[in-house]
């Protein structure tokens, strides 16, 4: 093996400390869960964290703080009821109550310093049954395992006495990681939309849709918006809050579209690995058209006292192996624990 010039790993050194960043976040979520038997790790290390990163923010969730709730509806066009019995994907409308968001635990952050972005979804079926699902607009996730976002947080951390981050533990990490370099990649080229409404949201994690005749097929999904891209500007930057403003102006002049998009995995496609993206000529689904026509402030919004559980999910939908699932929903699960209960205090 070739070592890596000095130039090319001051690179991945440069372009990691500031593409993770936002990430960590994350990756700190998926300690609540337990998943990295570590007697170091708790809950009240978690919160400890994090609010070193994003300050003391009672009643706001520990990441993607900042955002906003939306309402609409999904109208399916029956295209991919042959790969799932779930009753939204039949022909007709499904009411939706979301969030759009920024990632970190700060919610007053400014909007242009964040590049990560999300949205979150709950279909409500009519038969009582939930979809819920939370995307990001990046194409995949850094690391493929568990272990990898424990090891990016400590290779991120800043050195205790200098208060600045080590690049030779980068370096370490990224040798110990090579998954990581198409990421970085990908970040180095990535410029942000103007807005929330110009944004693709992916699951990322991979899913089984179950057939009516019950075979499984696995999948990941994006929403596609109907918006052309347009990428943020300095103009953008003079407004804190630019991405709700844009976002109330458009619902001003309609409702907002996205197309649900099914990518159906081919056969040698990873199901448990999310830092892959999965090749472009993989079948593509047109499944409906999710329409957002309101906006609301998130505290007592609609969306408030959503936990947006991945695992919250109808029949005719199944997880699959993804070890990030679990870990995920048992973080999801302590963070609204904690922000409702804080909420109930200051009522």
């Amino acid at each position: 093996m070739h070592k890596c010039s000095l130039t090319v790993s001051q690179t991945i050194v440069r372009l990691a400390l500031i593409a993770v960043i936002p990430l960590l976040l994350i990756a700190l979520f998926l300690w609540a869960g337990g998943w990295l038997e570590t007697s170091r790790l708790t809950s009240d290390k978690l919160v400890a964290t994090l609010e070193k990163s994003g300050g003391h923010h009672p009643g706001y969730r520990r990441n993607h703080a900042k955002g906003v709730c939306i309402l609409g509806d999904f109208a399916a066009n029956g295209n991919a009821s042959f790969l799932s019995r779930a009753a939204l994907f039949a022909p007709g409308d499904t009411a939706v109550t979301g969030r759009f968001a920024i990632a970190g635990g700060n919610p007053n952050a400014p909007d242009y310093a964040v590049p990560v972005r999300s949205m979150a979804l709950a279909f409500y079926q009519k038969n009582g049954e939930q979809w819920r699902t939370g995307m990001n607009a990046m194409p995949f996730f850094p690391v493929q395992s568990i272990q990898g976002f424990y090891d990016l947080q400590i290779a991120s951390l800043p050195d205790a006495q200098t208060g600045k981050r080590d690049p030779a533990r980068m370096q370490a990490f990224v040798r110990q990681h090579p998954e990581i370099k198409p990421f970085f990649a990908w970040a180095k080229q990535y410029v942000p939309s103007s807005g929330w409404t110009r944004d693709r949201f992916n699951s990322l994690n991979a899913f089984n849709f179950i057939d009516p005749e019950g075979h499984a097929h696995l999948v990941r999904w994006s929403m596609v918006p109907h918006a052309d891209y347009q990428p943020l500007d300095e103009k953008e930057k003079e407004n804190t809050d630019f991405l709700q403003r844009d976002l109330q102006q458009r619902l001003a002049q309609g409702p907002q579209k996205w197309d649900l998009i099914i990518t159906v995995a081919g056969p040698h496609d990873k199901s448990n690995d999310a830092s892959i993206d999965w090749p472009a000529d993989r079948q593509k689904i047109n499944a409906g058209t999710l329409t957002i026509n309101k906006m609301t402030p998130q505290q007592q919004g609609a969306c408030n006292d959503i936990n947006f559980d991945p695992l919250i999910l109808p029949d005719g939908i199944t997880a699959s192996d993804d070890p990030l699932l679990n870990a995920r929903s048992s973080a999801y699960a302590k963070s609204y624990n904690a922000r409702t209960h804080e909420q109930a205090e200051t009522h």
